[in-house]
């Protein structure tokens, strides 16, 4: 089924492709028929679309096939829009070229005039001008213009139309989102591809092989709502929630996640099998062309870009796996394990702020507030790390792209819900901070846990020696680490331990007792706490953490 429905998809990307030949490279065929019906566009009027919610995603049974991005999950609630009621027709695009708007840069966005400009565009690509007026190049053959077609642009033409008839209209102009064009979809109840006694509309190869009137099909109160031609939307396409790659076809959506790529609904008078259900989500870049042109709608409500990609930073990508991946080789998650033995220390002791320094992207801190905490503050100075960790809480959820084997990468989403720390969302908060120079603000905490910080910062002695200000009397400072000193990231003067003295040894927990002492009473011996980062698919770390715990006295 793939082959077959990547093979439809060729055929109609062929036609575009066919249309823009030289004429006399192409010759028209019998049985790709023409829709003979031309004459002059209806008058376009805006048609009130109530308020609802949408819900999108194929389901995992749904019966017809279904590319990766379709399915997961995604509801929103749409605000009441404006929506044309007719696709923009030829006439009607004829009065922003006729007002000179493809000369004037106000109209188009920054990328649109360059393509403008690089392009020297001065109409539609298919318009064709010629002594005896207006003709429109089908995909073999040249007509007189039929007025009353849509016209077919590539979005950033679109775009530029909005904007010029916004300013005409003293109206909120713009192009639908995808989330209005199902609010449309729902609302005229049009059956899917299955349901089908004949095709509602040009779509299919049911009726001819080029687009026709815009007001022929009629669909609910709206026209072409599916079908004729695809229709711009201002949704960069996004991976939906529970988004997974399809193994046998890894690059056929995730290089399209980078918001450059803006979503057409509908399908064309050449859709046939996926293309042409309520499900397909098909995305070109800004400037390309396809059988596509566009509605237009009257909102206020602000488009949202859903710019929540997949993280690329290697870097990033390995604590992402490390926090919320699964156990490598039988060693349990260590943020989890550090946030077990904090609460266990915690037992009779008061939950109530804990400090998770070096937090990463935060499974420690929700964790701790599982476990009890009244609140949790985790602090990481790395603005990566912090950016991802808030987007956790924020939004339930992370994506990663992981680095397998050079340019090869796995795609993965991770979910609190799946850990059973959604319910801790309201009660961690995560914020940029360097833990030698913390801010006055964060102190008062009951908990300290820092988590193979110490041998990552600039000065580890000033933030040893300062920490005792933010802890609670009584309060506890957990420490982990692998001790692995480096000039990286501070000077041998700073180390803590990895040096001789005299011709003696010192070591990290050594230079720990000697800093801490004087505040801190350590409880209990120290623990080996292992853990695992995994760099690539066949390259690991496999660290040790030595554990200790300090009261404060």
């Amino acid at each position: 089924m793939m082959g077959i429905e990547h093979e439809r998809i060729h055929l109609e990307t062929s036609s575009v492709l066919i249309r823009q030949l030289p004429h006399d490279q192409v010759q028209q065929l019998e049985f790709w028929d023409i829709c003979p019906e031309a004459g002059e566009a209806p008058q376009n009027q805006l048609l009130p679309v109530p308020a609802g919610t949408v819900q999108l995603g194929r389901p995992k049974d749904h019966p017809l096939y279904g590319w990766d991005n379709e399915y997961g999950s995604h509801a929103a609630e749409v605000a009441d829009f404006m929506a044309a009621r007719y696709l923009v027709s030829n006439r009607e695009f004829l009065a922003f070229v006729e007002a000179g708007c493809y000369q004037e840069q106000q109209w188009w966005t920054e990328e649109g005039w360059n393509w403008r400009q690089f392009k020297q565009a001065e109409q539609p690509l298919f318009w064709i001008k010629s002594e005896a007026g207006w003709l429109l190049r089908t995909m073999a053959s040249e007509i007189p213009m039929p007025w009353n077609w849509p016209v077919e642009v590539n979005y950033l033409e679109a775009r530029a139309f909005c904007t010029w008839k916004a300013a005409q209209s003293g109206k909120p102009v713009r192009l639908p989102t995808e989330d209005e064009w199902h609010r449309l979809h729902d609302l005229c109840k049009l059956p899917d591809q299955t349901d089908w006694e004949r095709a509602p509309g040009n779509i299919n190869l049911a009726y001819w092989s080029s687009s026709c009137p815009v007001d022929r099909f009629q669909q609910g109160d709206f026209f072409d709502l599916i079908g004729n031609v695809w229709q711009w939307t201002e949704t960069p396409i996004y991976p939906f929630h529970g988004f997974a790659v399809h193994p046998w076809y890894d690059d056929f959506s995730t290089p399209t996640f980078d918001t450059r790529h803006n979503l057409i609904k509908g399908g064309s008078w050449i859709s046939t099998g996926n293309e042409a259900t309520r499900h397909a989500r098909y995305a070109f870049r800004r400037h390309f062309f396809q059988h596509a042109g566009f509605r237009y709608v009257e909102s206020s409500a602000p488009v949202v870009i859903h710019d929540d990609q997949y993280e690329r930073d290697s870097l990033a990508a390995q604590y992402c796996h490390a926090h919320y991946g699964p156990e490598q080789f039988g060693v349990s998650n260590f943020q989890k394990s550090c946030a077990e033995i904090c609460l266990r220390l915690m037992q009779g002791r008061r939950l109530g702020h804990a400090l998770d320094l070096g937090c990463a992207v935060g499974r420690a801190s929700f964790e701790l507030a599982r476990g009890g905490f009244q609140q949790v503050t985790g602090l990481d100075f790395s603005t990566r790390f912090f950016r991802l960790a808030a987007r956790m809480q924020e939004e339930g959820g992370l994506r990663y792209a992981f680095p397998e084997e050079g340019e090869i990468v796995s795609f993965h989403e991770v979910t609190l819900a799946e850990f059973g720390l959604e319910q801790t969302r309201q009660r961690v908060q995560f914020y940029q901070a360097d833990a030698c120079n913390l801010p006055e603000k964060f102190r008062g905490y009951d908990l300290v846990l820092a988590a193979n910080l110490i041998d990552r910062l600039y000065s580890p002695r000033r933030f040893l020696s300062t920490i005792h200000q933010r802890i609670n009397p009584g309060g506890l400072l957990v420490v982990t680490s692998p001790y692995s000193w480096s000039e990286e990231f501070a000077r041998k003067e700073e180390w803590l331990g990895g040096y001789r003295e005299a011709g003696e040894p010192v070591w990290g927990i050594d230079g720990l007792k000697t800093v801490l002492s004087p505040r801190f009473r350590l409880v209990g011996e120290p623990l080996d706490l292992p853990f695992v980062i995994r760099e690539t698919r066949r390259k690991f770390q496999h660290s040790i953490a030595e554990l200790t715990v300090w009261e404060l006295l």
